[in-house]
Order: C-alpha cells, then sequence, then structure tokens
C-alpha cells in the first residue's frame, strides 16, 4: 500500500465514524483468527468459525476499499494540491 493509501486510512480511521467502526470490526475478527490460528487443532465448529470469520473480514476489507476510493477521488493526494504562482 501506498503511503497515500496509509495517509487515508489512518485519516479516515479518524474523521469517517462509518469507516472506524469498519476498520475496528476488521481489527476484532483479526485477532480472533489468530486466537484461532494459535491452536494445534481446530474442532468441526472452530474450523466453520474460522472459515466464516475469513469471510467476514473480506466483506469488511471491501467495504473499508470502497470508501477509500471514494475519498481518493474527492481529494488529491497529500502534498500533490498546486501551490499558488508567485506571479
Amino acid at each position: 500500500m501506498t503511503a497515500y493509501s496509509e495517509e487515508l486510512k489512518e485519516l479516515l480511521v479518524r474523521t469517517d465514524p462509518e469507516f472506524r467502526q469498519l476498520s475496528t470490526k476488521h481489527s476484532e475478527l483479526e485477532g480472533r483468527l489468530h486466537e484461532l490460528h494459535a491452536k494445534p487443532h481446530l474442532s468441526e465448529p472452530e474450523h466453520l468459525e474460522e472459515v466464516t470469520l475469513k469471510k467476514k473480514k473480506l466483506a469488511l476489507k471491501d467495504q473499508m476499499e470502497a470508501i477509500l476510493r471514494r475519498n481518493r477521488k474527492e481529494s488529491p493526494p497529500l502534498g500533490s494540491v498546486p501551490q499558488p504562482s508567485a506571479h
């Protein structure tokens, strides 16, 4: 991911409630997946949970990407705003 994309993501986490909520939920799912991956063996219900969590996490990421794309179109990259000429 580019530096601009990371900056935009950080900005949206601070300023966009929907993006912040999606990001928080994505992190929670990631944490639960780490817990499951730490186990030597998964039971059948745990395996099903893992698959479900991965699908939910991917759906959240898709929603976050849609918001990022929308915001990239609405604003130029940070630091690329043309400066007024000194004429």
